[in-house]
């Protein structure tokens, strides 16, 4: 099989997509069960958090990051959903929920009881 650069895949304006990101990772890596690439996400996290521990503003997180998607797009994939399309619905959920805000920057929803 014939290695493709990055390059390569840019010069015919390639760009990536869930469905491309997640059939190599089933061709170079085999097929994997949906817990079993969690786990995986979950080390390419700790990799994320490893790298901010030593530089919280090392733009090669950027890379780390990257991975953990790459990572995630394989589940996302298994389950014939798109990452894009349920952020999107997420992000909608979140916007109609109200928030306990830490003062650090991050925040919790607000849970409640519909009969209170």
């Amino acid at each position: 099989m014939t290695k493709v650069t990055n390059e390569e895949y840019r010069l015919v304006g390639h760009k990536e997509t869930q469905a491309s990101v997640s059939a190599w990772a089933n061709e170079t890596f085999g097929p994997a069960n949906n817990l079993r690439i969690a786990i995986r996400a979950n080390e390419e996290m700790a990799e994320l958090l490893r790298c901010l521990l030593i530089n919280e503003d090392d733009t090669n997180a950027v890379y780390e990051i990257a991975d953990v998607v790459i990572v995630l797009y394989r589940i996302v994939q298994n389950l014939g959903r798109s990452l894009q399309d349920a952020i999107d619905e997420k992000m909608m959920v979140n916007r109609n929920r109200r928030w306990k805000l830490d003062g650090k920057g991050q925040g919790y929803h607000v849970k409640w009881n519909k009969l209170s």
